[in-house]
């Protein structure tokens, strides 16, 4: 064998073998990006199930706001105490301005507005309607009960706003988080409304009869 030949075939085998080692480099770079990518994946999909949640509880508060604007008017008929009274005539109209504030956030959301029925408002508001059924029409003692469906139907507000807020922080949604944090203040104002009716005037009266 000559030299050249010799030398051409050793220039062939380091040829196959840099030809090789590129291949091997390239499959490993691609594993790399395959993983790095899976991994982001992952993360969106988190991100995306908590998201998803999210917007599943803006249609159940949605749908809860909405229940309320149809009781809170039976409920300050029902009042005996005018004071009473025109707190939950109030709250209805502040009610009303959460329900614009919600339909703000599935704006702000990419979603059309959509009600998921709210099984724990429900039970709030039908516990409401037979207070109502169960107490004597003119007196005191139904407007402490009155109360009472009141400040539960609060704090299941104050709850879930407070909750929806953190989660909107967590998710990056600055602008959402002011709007449920506003209608949430609000919430904690009527609540202690009530307390102040029940402490001042309505629980002395009710003792009484």
């Amino acid at each position: 064998m000559s030299k050249t030949d010799h030398k051409s075939k050793s220039n062939g085998a380091v040829k196959n073998n840099n030809a090789a080692s590129s291949k091997s480099n390239t499959a490993t770079g691609r594993s790399k990006k395959t993983a790095i990518s899976k991994a982001a994946a992952g993360s969106k999909a988190g991100d995306s199930r908590l998201q998803e949640f999210f917007h599943d509880e803006i249609k159940d508060i949605y749908w809860a706001e909405k229940k309320l604007i149809q009781t809170l008017p039976k409920m300050a008929k029902a009042a005996t105490s005018e004071e009473l009274r025109t707190a939950f005539n109030e709250h209805l109209n502040q009610t009303k301005e959460h329900v614009t504030r919600l339909e703000q956030v599935f704006e702000l959301l990419g979603h059309k507005p959509q009600a998921k029925k709210c099984d724990a408002m429900e039970g709030i508001t039908e516990e409401g309607a037979s207070i109502i059924e169960e107490t004597e029409q003119g007196t005191h003692t139904r407007d402490a009960a009155l109360i009472l469906a009141g400040h539960k139907a609060e704090h299941y507000e104050i709850a879930t706003y407070g909750g929806l807020a953190q989660i909107a922080h967590t998710l990056g949604h600055q602008d959402i988080a002011k709007i449920l944090e506003t209608t949430l203040q609000e919430e904690i104002v009527t609540d202690e409304t009530l307390t102040q009716l029940a402490e001042s005037t309505v629980n002395e009266e009710a003792s009484g009869e």
